[in-house]
């Protein structure tokens, strides 16, 4: 079966991860080569990663967009990994690496996803001329993820020069419903009738249902495809309730009733993301190693500074403050992630007049442990933890990411946190596990999928935010006290996280199973 997908993101090229989707658009090509599927791979090129890797021009496509006449350039990519099999390309528009090589964008709340929906509308577009002119093998499958992928099957229904691409079998994977993408309809510069001023399309089917003014991408990802995945049993049944701010549910936000539809023709699945059991990243092995690479990240960091952050002078005064203290003997709890409300939300809720984080640094004082936090993002979250680094002599925020201090911390910590306010699938308490480490997780998504309370981690929940935070510092008391008091009980734990098993081999099989059968 010949298959494409079509993502923002990569992980098996440098530079071309954020989050999650990263990694599975590394490793579901991989997974499905080895069944014997052709596998082909295009993000854009966000920072010329042609010049970075051996390539080749394969060929240049031209668009109409935004009433102007583009040429892109497609590149096939090479020894991206050993015995790579899978075909892997990156487009090519001088627009496209503008932002100083970066995925994303980060426009202000009023013009949100304004310079990101214009770099993936023109994507989605140049797509669709590739595969048209041959540059890109026809798919049996075409497989898209999240909503900068979702341009792709509106102007296959749309658009009149892409109509010859209307049999092709359409999945779309939905990795994190919350965002959206969603730009006007008409009357600014980053708007559907701007980018495509020849195409008009069912308003019913691709307006947000909040905001009919707009366009929502998503949307238009699950009404138009074929089938929708989500990427965790749990989620697929949580994102068919609407979203409720009063007990904090994230869920379907705004699109329950679309998903719902598909539930109900059984076009809608939830199939777990694996992890790589075979990948041997290069950690440092021990608490002490760490705080020097810790320290050599964050002088770097400072270097870079006309004037030196809080932050980065916090955490800096705290590595020194570490190494010159006797290593602590309690639990080493640890968190990696993006600094954000889905992550960390329920560690800043009030809980006793502090923040949850706070009184759950107390717990972990009384224990003799220290927490190393690692992730950057949200910029007024990072000014409460910096605010909490300043306050609890046991806890180091790094305001940073670095893949070897990652990579580290899921082998070298004791516990690892990971209170999401939702989780589509999660990477991370993956990793963690796969370590060793046992994890302490609200039960949500693919986080209440693949831990099991008190056999391979400690599990939370609560009818509202108020019971979750409650909840959240039980199981931490609950967590922290047998690894003190009953520490064969907790390695116990330990083994059974590290044997525990979430293959791509498995989801694969499901995909091709579920997902990829023609029924046309």
């Amino acid at each position: 079966m010949q298959i494409l997908m079509v993502a923002a993101e990569n992980a098996a090229i440098k530079g071309a991860k954020v989050g999650g989707i990263a990694d599975v658009i590394r490793d579901v090509p991989i997974a499905l080569s080895e069944l014997g599927h052709q596998i082909e791979v295009v993000i854009p090129s966000h920072n010329n990663y042609q010049q970075h890797y051996p390539s080749a021009l394969i060929g240049e496509v031209k668009v109409y967009f935004k009433a102007w006449h583009e040429t892109l350039y497609l590149y096939e990519v090479y020894q991206l990994r050993a015995e790579q099999v899978e075909r892997q390309f990156v487009l090519s528009h001088a627009s496209f690496s503008a932002n100083n090589g970066n995925v994303y964008c980060y426009d202000d709340p009023y013009g949100a996803f304004a310079s990101d929906a214009n770099k993936f509308a023109l994507f989605n577009l140049g797509v669709a001329q590739c595969i048209k002119d041959g540059l890109l093998t026809r798919p049996d499958v075409l497989h898209l993820h999240d909503w900068h992928a979702a341009f792709l099957p509106v102007l296959v229904n749309y658009h009149h020069d892409y109509q010859c691409l209307k049999d092709v079998w359409r999945v779309f994977t939905i990795h994190n419903l919350a965002i959206q993408g969603i730009r006007p309809i008409v009357g600014v510069d980053s708007s559907f009738s701007d980018w495509f001023p020849e195409v008009s399309f069912e308003q019913g089917l691709l307006t947000d249902p909040r905001y009919p003014d707009c366009f929502n991408p998503m949307r238009a990802g699950i009404n138009l495809s074929d089938k929708v995945h989500v990427v965790s049993p749990t989620y697929a049944l949580e994102v068919l309730k609407p979203s409720d701010a009063a007990t904090g549910l994230i869920a379907g936000e705004g699109l329950e009733q679309d998903l719902m539809r598909k539930h109900q023709s059984g076009d809608l699945l939830g199939i777990l993301n694996g992890c790589d059991y075979d990948e041997q990243p290069e950690v440092l092995k021990s608490t002490k190693a760490f705080l020097s690479a810790a320290k050599a990240k964050l002088i770097h960091l400072i270097a870079e500074q006309l004037h030196v952050p809080s932050d980065f002078y916090l955490a800096n005064e705290k590595v020194n403050q570490w190494q010159n203290e006797a290593k602590a003997k309690g639990p080493l709890v640890t968190s990696v992630g993006r600094l954000t409300p889905q992550k960390v939300s329920l560690l800043v809720e009030p809980f006793e007049h502090q923040p949850a984080l706070s009184a759950l640094l107390d717990m972990l004082a009384n224990r003799d442990g220290r927490m190393i936090l690692l992730g950057c993002g949200d910029q007024q979250l990072a000014h409460i933890m910096t605010k909490l680094m300043a306050k609890h002599d046991n806890f180091l925020f790094i305001n940073a990411y670095d893949q070897q201090l990652s990579d580290s911390l899921y082998t070298l910590g004791d516990l690892f946190l990971m209170p999401s306010a939702y989780e589509p699938c999660g990477i991370s308490q993956l990793l963690a596990m796969r370590a060793g480490q046992p994890c302490l997780v609200n039960a949500v998504g693919g986080l209440a999928d693949t831990v099991s309370n008190n056999e391979t981690g400690f599990v939370f929940s609560g009818d509202n935010n108020a019971q979750k935070v409650g909840n959240l510092l039980l199981s931490f008391q609950r967590a922290i006290t047998l690894f003190t008091d009953e520490p064969n009980s907790y390695r116990e734990i330990a083994k059974q996280a590290e044997k525990r098993r979430f293959t791509w081999n498995k989801s694969v099989q499901e995909y091709v199973e579920k997902l990829y059968r023609v029924e046309r």
